[in-house]
């Protein structure tokens, strides 16, 4: 019932309905999951022998999903350093921004897909369970001088009611998820969160399984924008939000120049003073060039089938957060 109420709620919000695209899946039983997970195929078309972009370079489609993987093979025991000094520390600004834009609520399930260290579930977990507990003194605050039976009614229902939010980080590269994992493990986080490995254009998840969907600063590494974007569709349920924070283009003349000037000149020196690897984040700073601009990206989800698509500009563009919902 709550499930119908959120989608009519979202019907009313939008201001016109599109056609959705449906996509014919194959799946088969993955032996090392869940029972409840599955594995995607079907999207082999006939893609041999198209090319890409890796950066500014042009190659086989088949060949950048390669080479992106041992990008981040190559840079995960210092990414999370790397992400510190290329942004001065703004990153957390932009992952906090994000979460506040979601705002959700205990008892969802995300999905983090190409979530690599953790960032984004780690957040998603302290922001529920912080909510939770406000939620839980608000409850407190309104209960004047209850008696001994509500004060025993409201313990056992805390203890059998208890909203369990649950994150699940997806990353094709092991160790990236290896790296997060010890991060999890130092922080003492463990109660609702898994690693899986799994490609953000062939997800291991069955239809309608994820309250919210996120991919931060991950899209523009796929090989398939519009094939990631279709799977984020269909593993959300209905009523569901995708959530995609990402680099962007910058609109002011001034500040896009110095964005240049920084990030061509500086961002491959760190990484071969931090990281030992210059060419690792040359890749990465050419393939923020290469992504859509704000407006284009946010008609490609559109195309994709989700509605009340809209963005957020951070940092004069330097980042955007798009926002879009299943119906």
């Amino acid at each position: 019932m709550a499930a119908s109420v959120k989608t009519l709620a979202l019907r009313t919000l939008c201001a016109s309905t599109r056609n959705i695209q449906h996509v014919s899946r194959g799946r088969v039983k993955h032996s090392c999951c869940p029972a409840w997970v599955t594995v995607r195929r079907g999207y082999s078309d006939g893609t041999e022998g198209k090319n890409t972009h890796f950066g500014f370079e042009t190659v086989p489609e088949e060949e950048k999903a390669e080479r992106v993987y041992k990008v981040f093979e190559s840079v995960a025991e210092k990414y999370d350093v790397m992400n510190d000094a290329m942004s001065l520390g703004i990153h957390r600004l932009w992952k906090d921004t994000l979460l506040h834009v979601m705002n959700p609520q205990p008892g969802l399930r995300l999905l983090d897909t190409a979530g690599g260290t953790g960032d984004i579930s780690f957040r998603f977990l302290e922001y529920t369970r912080s909510m939770h507990e406000r939620q839980q003194r608000q409850k407190a605050r309104s209960s004047q001088t209850p008696s001994w039976r509500d004060i025993a009614d409201n313990y056992a229902s805390n203890q059998t009611d208890l909203p369990q939010s649950r994150a699940v980080v997806c990353d094709i590269n092991k160790e990236m998820l290896k790296v997060g994992k010890q991060r999890a493990e130092k922080a003492g986080i463990s109660t609702g969160l898994s690693w899986v490995v799994g490609d953000a254009e062939e997800l291991p998840f069955d239809d309608d399984q994820f309250d919210i969907y996120t991919i931060a600063f991950g899209i523009r590494n796929v090989t398939h924008i519009e094939q990631a974007l279709q799977e984020a569709v269909r593993v959300l349920k209905p009523g569901g939000r995708f959530l995609c924070l990402e680099f962007s283009k910058v609109s002011n003349p001034v500040l896009a120049r110095l964005y240049d000037a920084y990030s061509f000149q500086m961002i491959p020196v760190l990484g071969e003073v931090i990281a030992g690897d210059w060419k690792s984040y040359q890749y990465l700073v050419e393939s923020i060039r290469k992504f859509p601009d704000q407006e284009t990206f946010k008609e490609m989800i559109e195309d994709a089938g989700l509605f009340c698509v809209k963005y957020f500009n951070l940092t004069g563009g330097v980042v955007s957060i798009h926002s879009g919902f299943k119906l």
